[in-house]
């Protein structure tokens, strides 16, 4: 039996604005306050990005061990992300993000987020929001049982999001019907490719343009 799928990417597409910087900085603040001292080394971290010197997956697992350390174990995890997904859903959500989601559910189809977000965090927003899963960027799990600082695999992000869109389709064992995916982000051009239903939610500049040369549908959710 084939299902229907509706894929959500989050960062400016369910949320206004992006949430992984956010979510470190609230850690911080949270936990060890100390480490906002460490902000400019975060800042010089994203400079070398911008001058292609390392990778966003890079960038993403420096900042990381800078604002929120080296390791941390799931259970002293948990809080903070129960009170960013809190605050997040208070003033972080696109009104016609909920109106979409509600409308692919009551249509049948399996609602899923995939983000470059990290998973253990994104998982807790998507669940709160209704979805049935998430796929996003994973965090080594040590045999510590400690979540470290550095990626599983692949930065969910571009072309390899769609690869680990089909890696869960496989393991899952779905086998998928029509695909409506939504996203604001040009990035995501492989994965607008593969939908049978592309959909540009508050396009940025080049996604506008890429959307208008391919037809696909544009809607503004604020």
């Amino acid at each position: 039996m084939t299902t229907d799928l509706a894929i959500y990417d989050m960062d400016r597409t369910v949320t206004r604005y992006a949430t992984y910087t956010p979510f470190l900085l609230h850690c911080a603040l949270h936990r060890a306050p100390w480490r906002l001292l460490l902000i400019p080394f975060a800042i010089l971290s994203m400079l070398a990005y911008v001058g292609k010197l390392i990778d966003r997956g890079r960038l993403k697992e420096i900042n990381h061990r800078l604002l929120l350390g080296h390791n941390r174990h799931p259970s002293e995890l948990q809080p903070l992300v129960d009170s960013f997904a809190t605050k997040v859903l208070a003033h972080n959500i696109r009104p016609g993000a909920h109106d979409a989601i509600g409308r692919d559910k009551a249509e049948g189809r399996r609602v899923v987020m995939a983000t470059a977000s990290y998973r253990f965090y994104a998982r807790e927003i998507a669940e709160r929001l209704g979805f049935d899963d998430c796929i996003g960027t994973n965090s080594i799990l040590g045999l510590d049982e400690r979540v470290h600082a550095k990626i599983d695999g692949e930065n969910c992000y571009g072309p390899a999001k769609l690869r680990m869109i089909r890696d869960w389709l496989a393991t899952s064992g779905l086998e998928h019907g029509h695909v409506r995916f939504y996203s604001d982000h040009a990035s995501d051009a492989p994965v607008f490719e593969w939908a049978d239903e592309p959909v540009a939610v508050n396009p940025h500049d080049r996604l506008k343009k890429l959307a208008a040369e391919r037809g696909w549908q544009i809607e503004d959710w604020d």
